[in-house]
């Protein structure tokens, strides 16, 4: 590392302009990068997503995209067969040429029609286009044809999974959840430096994200890369590396107080600091291969996406972070020109505490993590229920809000896509399934191609529901009863997607786990350490899913939070693409607490005076890195989508955790009671001798 540095330092202008000119051609293509995301979710191989191919070469409507419900509440007083001339003049203007439609006039279509008898409900999939909005060049058509037209003097509303995504809410540009995580940033480094030598992080987050930008540009020039590595990228980006900056800055003006010159000082901290955060970077980025290796386009993009990030912030750390301190770093000292005590007096006294209580304190943690964890017992996966994105005042949330109110099932927005080539056999297959709410086969155009045609099944409740699943499983059996019958539709491809990820994900986690373990052994030079770690891992992140559990899939502080209605499920890629950034990111403060208190070990202390020593130098700084990336995670939890509201809840609870109950406290408790045991160690494995 010393070798490294003095490299860096010997060619600080090379260094410099090298990563200027990454950062501003990253920056300059940032647009061109966001552009080329894509928004596929799709598992190649699994039955659902191979019928719903198959629904769309054939017919060009449907499958993987649900349909767009036309409602039409009438008013008091009038039925929908009082008012079935006008309804079905109205609904006739949805025909054209290449659209599927089925209105609840249709024989056979009854369970289109609420349970009050005056709310009607017909189904239009136009062809989709590519993008985050599938209907983005049919919906002007649609609502061109909707124009002025009344029935019983209410005009239809449009709704629909496509437009509820967040009550309608629009897109926006990334740049608005950057500078709200790095606004909650520079106030915390306000708080911990005093000076201007708070840019200096955060300058490093800008040439580590726009870097990454840069190389994500190149990722899709190669492959498709999903939407969400954006967020992941500028938010995720951000915290990783003002941590990584912000633990070498602070060990350089630990070094700088006790009296070493600048670059002496930078040589120190790199030994010490640098070692923790290269061991770090490697570490997160290890436990993104999780994503990598699973057999989801999405979700391997998002892994390379993620990857990218730790590595880039690592290299900013090691190169650009040492030659800007050495240039400018004495001069950024403005206004406080003494640097407060490295050792915190605050968490000095809460490891005393700890280390003198640690069989109480020890407890007392795992008890708490244990009733945080318990609701993910219950954990359901799929899509988040319709209701749950139904929210605001948009007209395709209030109209879909009437339709449940009317007795309408809310299945009617995620049916079920059977392509066969005997329709009549299928749809007397699937009618007699409890769960099923209406059978569609209409015999309108669009509904049959090439020697197959598509019977639609509606269930009673939503896909995302136990009941609804059993239902969907009871439609696929029964389906397969009729030769040459494939079952599509988004709600068929949640199931696979879950089975796909997670059916063999098992063995990718060992694999992460054991490769984590071998890193944090030989970076600590301990047996016991890297177990402890990893099971503190494991149990945090467990803590975190349930509080997630509990707030979104149960809906207790969902409304309170985020305004939103309980989803029933958490969307199906959360909890993988949350294990692997919280493994990887909680290792970090591990690592960066172990190392000091193993560098005081080593300098003849013993396991509880090391253990405090480590949390004094470290707590300050973990609590500040924590709370960082909480913020980028809040700040995250804006975006108007659901799903990665319920991603973002589960990394900012799981930091959160992690730097006060499991590191603050757990941590500190188990090292000392472990005692000499930390630093068990085979003597083969090491040339120096122990301490």
């Amino acid at each position: 590392m010393v070798r490294l540095t003095d490299w860096v330092l010997a060619h600080r202008r090379l260094v410099v302009a090298v990563w200027a000119v990454l950062a501003v051609a990253g920056g300059a293509l940032a647009g061109t990068t966001v552009g080329r995301l894509g928004f596929d979710f799709s598992t190649p191989g699994q039955p659902a997503y191979e019928a719903n191919v198959d629904i769309a070469d054939r017919l060009g409507t449907g499958g993987a995209v649900d349909p767009l419900p036309v409602t039409v509440a009438l008013p008091e007083g009038t039925s929908v067969a009082d008012a079935a001339g006008e309804l079905g003049a109205a609904y006739g203007r949805l025909a054209r040429p290449g659209w599927r439609v089925v209105t609840p006039l249709d024989p056979g279509a009854e369970g289109l029609v609420g349970a009050d008898g005056r709310t009607a409900v017909a189904l239009v999939w136009p062809p989709p286009v590519p993008g985050q909005a599938p209907y983005a060049a049919a919906l002007p058509e649609l609502e061109g044809a909707l124009s002025g037209v009344t029935v019983a003097g209410v005009a239809p509303v449009v709704t629909g999974t496509p437009l509820l995504a967040e009550g309608g809410g629009e897109e926006r540009p990334i740049i608005v959840e950057i500078a709200l995580g790095a606004g909650g940033a520079i106030v915390v480094l306000a708080l911990v430096f005093g000076s201007l030598l708070a840019l200096l992080p955060l300058l490093m987050a800008a040439v580590a994200i726009t870097t990454t930008f840069l190389l994500v540009l190149g990722l899709t020039t190669v492959t498709d890369v999903s939407f969400i590595v954006q967020y992941l990228v500028g938010l995720i980006g951000l915290g990783v590396a003002i941590d990584y900056s912000l633990l070498v800055v602070m060990r350089w003006r630990e070094e700088r107080a006790a009296g070493a010159g600048d670059e002496d000082a930078v040589r120190t901290a790199m030994a010490t600091a640098g070692r923790a955060v290269v061991f770090s970077g490697v570490t997160v980025a290890i436990s993104l291969l999780s994503l990598v290796v699973l057999p989801l386009p999405f979700l391997r993009t998002v892994g390379f996406g993620g990857l990218f990030i730790p590595l880039v912030s690592v290299l900013v750390a090691l190169t650009l972070l040492p030659v800007l301190l050495v240039t400018v770093g004495r001069r950024l000292e403005w206004p406080r020109k003494t640097a407060p005590a490295a050792a915190s007096r605050t968490w000095r006294r809460v490891g005393e505490v700890v280390v003198r209580h640690r069989v109480v304190a020890a407890v007392l943690a795992t008890a708490v993590l244990v009733v945080l964890a318990l609701p993910v017992l219950g954990i359901r996966l799929g899509s988040p229920e319709v209701a749950a994105t139904a929210t605001g005042s948009s007209p395709a949330a209030t109209a879909f809000r009437q339709l449940a109110d009317a007795g309408v099932s809310p299945g009617v927005a995620r049916p079920v896509e059977v392509l066969t080539g005997d329709r009549p056999a299928v749809v007397e297959a699937v009618s007699g399934v409890d769960g099923v709410a209406a059978v569609l086969a209409p015999s309108a155009p669009g509904w049959e191609a090439g020697g197959a045609g598509l019977v639609d099944v509606v269930l009673a409740g939503d896909p995302s529901t136990d009941a609804g699943r059993e239902a969907l499983a009871a439609v696929r059996a029964a389906a397969a009863t009729v030769p040459g019958t494939v079952v599509g539709g988004t709600a068929a491809g949640d199931v696979d997607s879950v089975e796909a990820i997670y059916g063999n994900a098992w063995w990718v986690l060992l694999l992460i786990v054991a490769v984590t373990f071998v890193l944090l052994a030989r970076a600590l030079r301990s047996v016991w350490l890297p177990v402890k770690a990893l099971v503190l891992n494991v149990v945090s992140v467990a803590a975190a899913y349930g509080m997630t559990v509990w707030i979104w899939q149960d809906g207790h502080l969902a409304g309170a939070l985020f305004g939103a209605t309980a989803t029933g499920t958490l969307t199906f890629w959360v909890p993988i693409a949350a294990f692997s950034f919280l493994f990887g990111l909680s290792m970090d403060y591990e690592v960066f607490i172990l190392s000091r208190i193993r560098e005081g070990h080593e300098q003849g202390m013993d396991t509880p005076r090391a253990t405090v020593h480590g949390i004094a130098y470290t707590g300050r700084l973990v609590t500040s890195a924590a709370l960082i990336l909480f913020l980028a995670f809040v700040a995250l939890s804006t975006v108007p989508v659901v799903d990665v509201k319920i991603f973002a809840t589960t990394l900012a609870l799981g930091i959160l955790l992690d730097a006060t109950v499991v590191r603050g406290v757990l941590t500190p408790a188990l090292v000392a009671l472990l005692g000499r045991a930390n630093w068990w160690w085979p003597a083969r494995l090491s040339r120096a001798p122990r301490g």
